[in-house]
């Protein structure tokens, strides 16, 4: 699954990227959804938004994009991930696990944050926040069901490398795909 979050387009060069994106994930068999944005979702054809706390609703990003599409929700702590459950979700974005330079004004949670939505939900959901392939195999041990990366990989020396890595970790938790 790639998401893409970007922040400082404006909307038609957001919608042109989100269309290319589209295409490459396509080709790639993977998932593409947009961060923050159902319209844009909507318009480039991607599966699926993720909101946070401070967008639209999951029902109004849903209401947008269409009950085909995947709806993704942020959630901090307990009272978020029930909300977020109620709201329909179908997955879930759980943190800040770790300090994140993409989620400065965030608090970091640390794994009990992925523990509760462990036991919280049968949802897929993403451990999101600071996660360096060093704390990957803690990650999962505390119940992610899978993590978001962005840093660890965009700012590392050699991207691929550290993906592989991370390919690595992933299909030794839960089983080769």
């Amino acid at each position: 699954m790639i998401q893409l979050r970007e922040k400082e387009l404006s909307d038609r060069e957001l919608l042109d990227l989100a269309e290319r994106t589209r295409e490459l994930c396509r080709a790639a068999g993977a998932l593409f959804i947009v961060n923050d944005r159902p319209d844009v979702a909507r318009l480039a054809g991607a599966d699926g938004v993720h909101v946070g706390s401070t967008d639209l609703p999951a029902g109004g990003a849903r209401a947008i994009v269409g009950k085909r599409a995947l709806v993704g929700v942020s959630a901090h702590d307990e009272a978020e991930i029930d909300a977020a459950l109620q709201a329909g979700a179908d997955y879930l974005g759980i943190g800040t696990v770790y300090p994140s330079g993409t989620k400065p004004g965030l608090p970091a949670r640390g794994l009990e944050v992925v523990r509760l939505a462990a036991r919280s939900t049968s949802l897929p959901f993403f451990a999101i926040g600071g996660i360096a392939i060093e704390r990957l195999a803690e990650v999962l041990a505390a119940g992610a069901r899978g993590v978001a990366v962005s840093g660890a990989i965009l700012q590392a020396p050699d991207p691929r490398a550290a993906t592989e890595a991370f390919r690595r970790v992933l299909d030794a938790h839960f089983g080769e795909a």
